[in-house]
């Protein structure tokens, strides 16, 4: 895996997610969420960054809802439609909210939910195609994560990073912009690099 460039790897763990059945996703997720309810970050979080899954990403919706119903101010980013690569944070207070983007990912109204100025998520719930056991993580190729993790509002945030376990492998290709997640988290381990 070290020797793969990024366009490979992503490739071939795309294609892998992509071939899992419905049953493996939505098992998948459930041992991802038992584990992430494990956490002290997440039992005392007042305000979360997460994201709403697609393509076979590990399906957080059930989070959400927990978040709701614990009135913990849930941020989600939306795809700036003028800034490629750039993403705004925005509060959403329920799914009545939220409407599909550019890439047709779920994410908060900006009619209902204007972008916050400030922020400062105790945690945040972070997607991805692949991660690494020193925490770095591959997405879909644009940068947006890696430069919403790289902003003053995430200094203090602990960045979980949300994978299958065959999505976690030893190491991969980094470049100095990429930025490691302190803590992976797959159906089968929590893993603090």
């Amino acid at each position: 895996m070290v020797d793969m460039n990024k366009t490979t790897v992503r490739k071939r763990l795309l294609e892998q997610r992509a071939k899992l059945p419905h049953e493996q996703i939505l098992k998948g997720s459930q041992g991802v969420i038992e584990l992430v309810r494990t956490l002290a970050e997440w039992k005392n979080a007042s305000e979360v960054l997460i994201y709403w899954p697609i393509k076979g990403e590990v399906d957080v919706r059930p989070l959400i809802t927990e978040l709701w119903q614990r009135n913990c101010r849930v941020l989600m980013p939306r795809c700036r439609p003028d800034a490629f690569g750039e993403m705004d944070i925005a509060c959403a207070i329920c799914e009545d909210e939220l409407t599909p983007g550019p890439f047709t990912i779920m994410e908060p109204d900006a009619e209902k939910c204007p972008a916050l100025e400030t922020c400062q998520p105790d945690m945040a719930l972070i997607p991805g195609v692949c991660f690494d056991r020193r925490g770095y993580r591959l997405g879909f190729g644009g940068g947006y994560y890696d430069r919403l993790l790289a902003s003053d509002i995430m200094k203090n945030t602990v960045t979980i990073g949300l994978g299958y376990d065959f999505q976690l492998v030893e190491k991969l290709p980094v470049q100095p912009w990429d930025m490691a997640m302190d803590i992976i988290c797959t159906e089968e381990e929590l893993w603090r690099p």
